[in-house]
């Protein structure tokens, strides 16, 4: 019985995999809700964040739909991983800052159950990011929900038109 469906599932052709229509980022590769793409090809799609971190703030992600990096099957991880290096790339020479910082969350901090990967230019002299104060020494850890909002607390809504003016500087650059 294992042997059929193992059987069932090779060669299968990358639309044929999971898709979960309530995700976001599903949503993003099928095109039905807008994103700012910088990069795409058969299996993998980077575009914009539209709550950056700081300008560039950019989402690697696969097309197929799996919640967890371990479950990644490797010919989606390979495809990730060469679109994360490019994009990289193209972000350093787009920005003139070679300082990135790149994060896959798995579960924890993951605020959409679906794999990515942010790559996120680091401040540049003059452009801090935003402040966050950190709790007194003399508080409780913080909860999850805490650190969350905290983490989104410095991030304002991706302008539209900047946004289209920066995607078409990093797309040159690839």
């Amino acid at each position: 019985m294992t042997s059929f469906l193992i059987q069932a599932h090779e060669n299968r052709a990358p639309s044929a995999w999971a898709s979960d229509p309530d995700c976001a980022f599903c949503r993003i590769v099928n095109n039905a809700i807008p994103s700012n793409r910088v990069f795409e090809n058969d299996l993998v799609v980077a575009f914009l964040d539209i709550l950056p971190l700081r300008e560039g703030h950019t989402l690697v992600i696969p097309k197929a739909h799996f919640s967890r990096l371990s479950e990644l099957p490797s010919e989606f991880a390979g495809a990730v991983g060469e679109a994360v290096a490019k994009v990289a790339h193209a972000l350093t020479l787009a920005l003139d800052n070679t300082a990135l910082n790149v994060v896959c969350n798995q579960e924890y901090a993951q605020a959409v159950p679906h794999v990515h990967y942010h790559i996120i230019p680091a401040p540049t002299f003059g452009k801090q990011a935003p402040s966050r104060t950190a709790p007194p020494d003399n508080t409780e850890p913080l909860t999850r929900r805490e650190m969350h909002q905290r983490e989104f607390a410095g991030r304002s809504e991706l302008d539209e038109d900047e946004a289209v003016v920066l995607a078409e500087r990093i797309r040159s650059k690839l």
